[in-house]
């Protein structure tokens, strides 16, 4: 098979699947414009716009991307007989969540590389939908351990400030009966 005739194929089963939606049916009557066509033509000026970022719109739909996409599909997932999916959403969030963090706090250094929200718009992509599973490779080799040890460190924190307190009270209740003698 020719890669023209891949193409063509390809752009077959995108209609086929784009049957579905019933308001795409209408744009193409009113429009003229074959339905695969005007959606790739939409997704392509989408990721120009946020390869280019002019005015700060990348970041918004690069944002748009990571919200919207797995939020469809968590509600699918809860309304959903299985489990299967939910944990698999309820991990994109955790992930998606952690980066989010770490992207707050690292805006000053990211606003210096070239391209950041394409990147982060195919990376959340790659994290959100179902196909490629990355929340799930994502949380097993970067946050899992990281949390690991975050919550490893809090402990050890929170035994020590509990042994500090008790310290104190100790010293504190010996200070008082000392003093009523």
């Amino acid at each position: 098979m020719s890669y023209q005739d891949q193409i063509f194929a390809g752009i077959s089963k995108l209609d086929k699947e784009l049957n579905k939606y019933h308001i795409l049916d209408k744009l193409e009557k009113q429009t003229g414009i074959p339905k695969s066509y005007g959606v790739l033509g939409a997704v392509g000026i989408y990721l120009f716009l946020i390869f280019l970022n002019f005015g700060g719109i990348g970041e918004l739909l690069a944002n748009l991307a990571g919200l919207v996409i797995p939020g469809y599909y968590s509600l699918l997932a809860l309304d959903s007989p299985g489990t299967a999916d939910d944990t698999q959403y309820l991990t994109y969030w955790v992930v998606f969540a952690f980066f989010s963090v770490i992207e707050f706090w690292s805006r000053a250094i990211l606003y210096w590389i070239p391209f950041y929200w394409f990147f982060k718009v195919i990376f959340v992509l790659y994290l959100g939908l179902p196909q490629f599973n990355g929340a799930k490779l994502v949380y097993k080799t970067v946050v899992k351990p990281v949390s690991a040890k975050l919550l490893t460190h809090a402990g050890q924190a929170s035994s020590v400030a509990s042994s500090l307190k008790e310290k104190v009270d100790a010293a504190s209740s010996a200070t008082t009966t000392g003093a009523s003698i």
